[in-house]
């Protein structure tokens, strides 16, 4: 294995261009910069950098390294963060929404799971209405679910998103005099939603399929059968707003909130909720709408 601060260097170097650039960065001297790139030279049997007049560029074999290098350090970051803290311990029983199960959130689950292997995860999908009730009762320790956006808001908020109507095209509904609607079996609070906002707006509506998750909603919206409510956030990439084509009502704000259960263990709770808010503000972005 390749020592470790022998790689920080050459990263160093390689990303300013320079030995003096990275000896500035590392705050060490331009000659240990040197000595260190050539033991590692030497270690790899290759040709690091080319010597230019205005600095250094990789070699083939260089940028190969550099590739390696990212994922070795990585790995010794995450080793090194796993044993500075106490293990996380216990059975941890969290529930998602369907829509956001199908996020990046498996991503951090799985990433959650590697850096947490002692806690026992008990994974639950649901409507987030369903999930709410479970937590109140006990049955479940953190939940992440979509609610109707207000000031105050219980639980810790990881995003705050906007519903809208989509359609896989709105050209099949431009003359239809009632609105076909593809919506979760009662009670659901977006059902509702659009319901009210149609209601309000003088608009004439049907139930034009009845679904039970996520993944039938989308499958009876892409199959044209009717318009879907859906956070902004979250929409696929082959459907499209479509309420400003057919003039339908704006819909409300929704936020992303987690809910914990004051009776659940502490240190696994706070560790998911830190690795799902992490992941989203690391991104500067919502956790992501699903891919098809």
């Amino acid at each position: 294995m390749y020592d470790p601060v022998l790689l920080r260097t050459f990263l160093a170097v390689a990303g300013g261009h320079s030995f003096t650039v990275a000896a500035q960065q590392l705050g060490i001297s331009q000659p240990t910069v040197s000595q260190q790139m050539r033991r590692l030279e030497d270690e790899v049997g290759r040709a690091l950098f080319i010597r230019e007049t205005r600095g250094v560029r990789l070699t083939e074999a260089g940028e190969a390294l550099s590739g390696f290098a990212h994922r070795i350090l990585g790995a010794h970051a995450d080793a090194e963060s796993y044993f500075r803290t106490s293990p996380t311990r216990g059975r941890l029983r969290f529930g998602t929404a369907d829509d956001l199960a199908i996020t990046q959130l498996p991503r951090i689950l799985r990433q959650f799971r590697r850096l947490n292997p002692q806690v026992d995860l008990e994974l639950t999908v649901d409507q987030s209405s369903v999930l709410t009730r479970r937590l109140a009762a006990g049955h479940l320790d953190l939940v992440f679910v979509k609610q109707p956006a207000v000031e105050a808001g219980e639980g810790t908020l990881v995003l705050h998103d906007q519903f809208v109507w989509a359609a896989e095209d709105a050209e099949p509904f431009l003359k239809q005099e009632q609105v076909p609607l593809v919506v979760h079996r009662a009670p659901s609070f977006t059902r509702q939603m659009a319901i009210d906002a149609l209601e309000a707006a003088g608009r004439r509506w049907r139930i034009a399929c009845t679904v039970r998750d996520i993944n039938a909603m989308l499958a009876a919206t892409r199959a044209g059968l009717g318009i879907a409510v859906l956070a902004h956030s979250l929409i696929p990439s082959d459907l499209q707003k479509v309420e400003v084509r057919l003039g339908l009502p704006a819909l409300g704000p929704v936020d992303f909130r987690l809910l914990s259960n004051p009776a659940a263990p502490k240190p696994a709770v706070e560790a998911l909720t830190t690795a799902i808010r992490s992941a989203t503000l690391s991104a500067q972005a919502p956790l992501g709408a699903p891919t098809r």
